[in-house]
């Protein structure tokens, strides 16, 4: 992840840290939805971009090419792209905070908001 840091800039952070790095790409549009669609196994192109909504083709490069540099992507001989054990790491990581959203969802539909 230090490789990352001294390769990219980090928007709004001039010290370039590792957490700030990682919240600088993982903040980048796609870039979860990405990871989340590959949570189930290597994917081709088109494949995850069918996924992502039909995500441009450019940015889907962009995001995988990111996504490999940071070691959390690569590229299965198969052709499909797949979650790297520290990608898998990553996912495993945002496990509670889906379980928090889908909890948050149901109080927010169990309690409506007033005018």
């Amino acid at each position: 992840m230090a490789k990352m840091a001294a390769k990219h800039a980090v928007r709004g952070s001039r010290t370039g840290r590792p957490i700030m790095a990682l919240l600088d790409l993982l903040g980048r549009r796609w870039t979860l939805r990405i990871v989340w669609e590959l949570r189930g196994g290597a994917l081709t192109s088109r494949a995850l971009r069918a996924a992502c909504d039909e995500v441009s083709p450019t940015v889907l490069q962009a995001r995988l090419t990111e996504l490999r540099e940071a070691g959390f992507v690569e590229l299965g001989e198969g052709g499909g792209y797949g979650l790297t054990p520290l990608g898998r790491e990553l996912f495993e990581t945002f496990l509670p905070l889906h379980r928090f959203a889908e909890r948050w969802q149901k109080a927010q539909v169990a309690t409506p908001r007033r005018p």
